[in-house]
């Protein structure tokens, strides 16, 4: 979890949406409250850490209306629906953008704060795979189209001379394309790479067992 993640809590209920401050705030959390998804909105920093605890319905846009312009934007961040009266297809529709989790109304304190910690160590490891996808694609953007074809086959565990016979090309060909892709992408090892390559995109099947998926041929 980010010393400086941020719980973001909407709800328009005024004396619901105090009590809640006071206990994350007691709890040693980082709190800001929003009446409404407009007042949320109209605040919105897409790069600073943290969950949002969101009541689900709400004069205005309402809970489930601000999650579908927060996963049109891309925004990642967990999301906490709190609610007293929730309907089957509100849920359906809750869970299909990827709601973290519900807490129906009145929610225990402890309930509360371990759902939010959760949610809070959940943001960190999406934030966490965010930059290494954009290091690896950084680092793999420095590679050849001929290179791009064998990293893969590489990543998957295929020898020199299996990706030679594969790709009709030599042995020694194969060879330097492998070293001057280890170079490129800072790997070490086998194992390094394929890590680079999955985060960049590329899909590792079993080497030679079919066409190779790169993120150029989706």
């Amino acid at each position: 979890m980010s010393a400086d993640a941020t719980v973001f809590l909407v709800d328009d209920d005024n004396a619901v949406r105090d009590a809640h401050m006071r206990l994350l705030e007691a709890a040693g959390y980082a709190v800001e409250a929003y009446p409404d998804a407009e007042a949320f909105l109209a605040a919105y920093e897409p790069q600073r850490p943290g969950c949002l605890l969101l009541d689900m319905r709400m004069p205005g846009m309402g809970g489930l209306g601000l999650q579908a312009v927060l996963a049109e934007r891309k925004d990642s961040r967990p999301i906490i629906f709190l609610t007293g009266h929730a309907t089957v297809p509100m849920t359906i529709n809750a869970l299909k953008y990827g709601a973290f989790d519900f807490l129906e109304k009145p929610i225990q304190g402890k309930t509360l704060l371990a759902c939010v910690d959760r949610a809070l160590q959940r943001d960190g490891e999406l934030r966490r795979e965010a930059v290494d996808r954009d290091q690896a694609r950084v680092r793999c953007a420095t590679l050849t189209r001929r290179e791009r074809d064998i990293l893969p086959l590489v990543a998957a565990g295929g020898s020199n001379k299996g990706i030679a016979r594969h790709l009709g090309i030599s042995h020694r060909t194969v060879e330097l394309h492998r070293m001057r892709i280890m170079h490129k992408t800072g790997a070490q090892n086998v194992m390094e790479l394929a890590a680079i390559a999955r985060a960049a995109g590329f899909c590792l099947d079993p080497p030679f067992g079919g066409d190779v998926i790169t993120p150029e041929t989706r």
